[in-house]
């Protein structure tokens, strides 16, 4: 099935997102299942009645954009969870000071996994404070950095 590029999808209904008060951190497309997700937060976390309304107020703008050129699909709207991975300079802006998880593609300093509080992120170097101290990592070489969550 033909769809139109995600990064179309994405920053046509951003006008829509900012009027409803939420951010829309990623988008996908499910071939298989022929759905359209698009996934949101917001100051605060998300809630059902956000996710609801944004969802409403993107209905009938996507029917115009016709995404699927005619083709019938479902519409998702959904938080991107907790654990999502940091993919914009502004979702490591947004985590600032917080302990967040670094996992690394090959060892780095003798481990692939590191936790520590997020000082800065540069667009090209994660840094943290660990308790071995403060460490940087190429951001190519993470293949996630994401909150780390207590359990």
């Amino acid at each position: 099935m033909k769809v139109k590029p995600i990064a179309e999808i994405v920053a046509f209904l951003q006008p829509i997102a900012e009027e409803v008060g939420v951010e829309i951190v990623d988008a996908s497309w499910d071939n298989g299942k022929r759905a359209l997700t698009i996934f949101i937060d917001c100051e605060g976390g998300l809630d059902l009645v956000t996710c609801e309304k944004f969802h409403n107020a993107i209905d009938a703008p996507l029917d115009e954009l016709d995404p699927t050129f005619g083709a019938a699909y479902t519409l998702n709207c959904s938080s991107p969870g907790l654990d999502r991975p940091f993919k914009t300079a502004r979702d490591f802006e947004k985590h600032m000071g917080e302990k967040v998880e670094v996992h690394l593609y090959a060892p780095l300093y003798g481990k692939k996994y590191f936790e520590g509080e997020l000082l800065s992120f540069d667009g090209s170097e994660v840094k943290l404070q660990t308790e071995a101290g403060e460490l940087c990592f190429p951001f190519e070489k993470c293949a996630k950095v994401c909150l780390f969550i207590e359990v």
